[in-house]
Formats: C-alpha cells, structure tokens, sequence
C-alpha cells in the first residue's frame, strides 16, 4: 500500500532549489547528497517514506517536483517540459547542492535523469534507475496514456481524475486507500500543469533507448550505476529492467512486495537497496 501523503519526516522542511519545489531534510556534515527526482503523475512526496532512513544513516535527501508538477513552476511553453530541458532542471538543481550528490530517478523521472548524467555526469556521484526503462514505455501504461490524451485535451486535468475514479470504482481488485492519501493524490493531480502532463506523457511514449550511450558516458567517467524495481513492476516489466541492467553493467537489485513504487510502498527495503549499492561505491 502506498505511504504517499503531504506528511513530512520530522526535521525536513519544504522550500525550492532553483525554482523548483522541494522537500529537503539536512543532516549535520552530510556524507553526501542524494537528489530524487519523481515519475511522471508523481511529485516529490513519493519519496516522503524513505527521507528519514536517508538522513538517518548522514544523507541529505531532497526530493524535488519537476517543472509543472504540483508546486513547482508552471509554464506556457511546451519546450520546458520535454526531457532536455528538464535534465538541465536538475543540473541546475546540483548547482546548488553540497556534493557528492547521488541522482535517483523514479520512471519517467529516471529518464531524465539519464538525459542529466549525459549531458554533464560531473555532478554526479552515481545516477539510480528506479523502476525506469531503456526507452519508450509499453504495455498497458502506454495504452492508458494514448487513453488519457484526448480526455486531457478536451476535458484538462479535471475529465482525467474523474476517468480515474470510474476506472478505479470498476476494479474489483482495487485495495482502497487512506482517505487522506486518496485526498492529497487527487489534489496533486488537479494542481498540475496538463500541458506538463500532455508534453511529459508524449516524451515517455516516444523516449529512444539510449541505454548504450549511458554504458558508455559511465565508464568513460567511472560513474556507477544501480537499477532497482519492484518486485511486480507493472510499468517496464522487470525483465526488461533487468535486462537494461545487463547491457549498462549496472548492479541490479529488485524490492520485494512492490509494484512500479518501492520508494513510496516499500520504502524500508528501498532503503536497504539504495545503502547498500552506495556503501559498496569507493572514492
């Protein structure tokens, strides 16, 4: 079940790195920073569950909403949205972080984080693919977003959180959740940008596999990598995660009892994950 909520760890605090909106909890002389950057309908409350554990062990963990999510900056123009741009959000997001910084991206936000250690990999102490692919997305997420778009383009974010519940009240498999998390996820839906969602849907359906060339600028800049997912990914299947893990040469690891979000329905094993990839990094 997911632990998503506008709840915040004790000590953290919610501010902006620049321009974006972020939750941030700092440690005294952190080790090290760790940047982490949500999917696409998700925001940086998803990693909320696993701040704490972060801090706990001298991490700085600040979790950001990218451009036109929830809190951070809406914008008339479409360029901002698509993954380029937003990779330059997060270089200029770790221009203003203590390094090392450790980049996690979830789904879509993996790919820009893979766009972000392509363009310039020097403020980066390892980049973390969490439940992200090689590419396009496929299967029946893709069927869903080619569903969403036309009710998005005519009906805005509005039309899109009423076809999700209808869809959610026909699914007799559906576990209902907290009244309070099901009121914050539909409130972080409708405070959205829907051109960010329209521009960010079209780049996860269209993303090229570049798997090859993040093989190839990490060993050139001896950067490690980690893929990690849940157990019942729903998302990029987990072969294919596995499978893009093989061809990167990055460690790999998947989280048990977890579907597309670890960080947010597992989040003390996420941990565990993240810790132990990162313990195991020297220089």
């Amino acid at each position: 079940m997911s632990l998503v909520s506008a709840d915040l760890p004790h000590g953290a605090l919610r501010t902006r790195h620049a321009g974006l909106a972020a939750i941030d909890l700092a440690v005294p002389n952190p080790r090290a920073t760790v940047l982490l950057v949500p999917g696409l309908t998700g925001s940086k409350e998803d990693f909320s569950p696993m701040l704490a554990a972060l801090a706990a062990d001298g991490l700085r963990a600040v979790a950001i909403d990218q451009r036109g999510q929830y809190e951070s900056p809406d914008s008339h123009d479409p360029d901002v949205f698509e993954i380029p741009a937003l990779a330059q959000d997060l270089l200029a997001v770790a221009a203003e972080l203590p390094g090392p910084v450790h980049l996690v991206g979830h789904s879509f936000g993996g790919l820009v984080a893979r766009e972000a250690v392509l363009a310039d990999p020097s403020p980066w102490r390892s980049l973390v693919l969490m439940g992200s692919g090689p590419g396009a997305i496929g299967g029946g997420r893709a069927e869903i977003l080619h569903v969403v778009r036309p009710i998005l383009e005519h009906g805005g974010l509005a039309a899109v959180v009423a076809a999700q519940d209808a869809l959610s009240a026909a699914d007799p498999t559906r576990i209902p959740l907290p009244a309070r998390v099901e009121q914050f996820l539909r409130h972080r839906m409708l405070t959205g940008s829907a051109l960010a969602l329209a521009v960010m849907g079209e780049a996860l359906l269209t993303a090229p596999d570049r798997v090859e060339d993040l093989r190839a600028r990490s060993a050139q800049y001896g950067l490690p990598l980690l893929v990690v997912h849940g157990e019942h990914d729903d998302a990029w299947p987990p072969h294919v995660q596995k499978e893009m893990a093989a061809r990167l040469g990055a460690s790999y690891a998947v989280v048990e009892h977890a579907r597309h979000s670890p960080a947010a329905e597992q989040p003390a094993t996420t941990v565990r994950e993240l810790l132990a990839f990162w313990s195991g990094l020297t220089g």
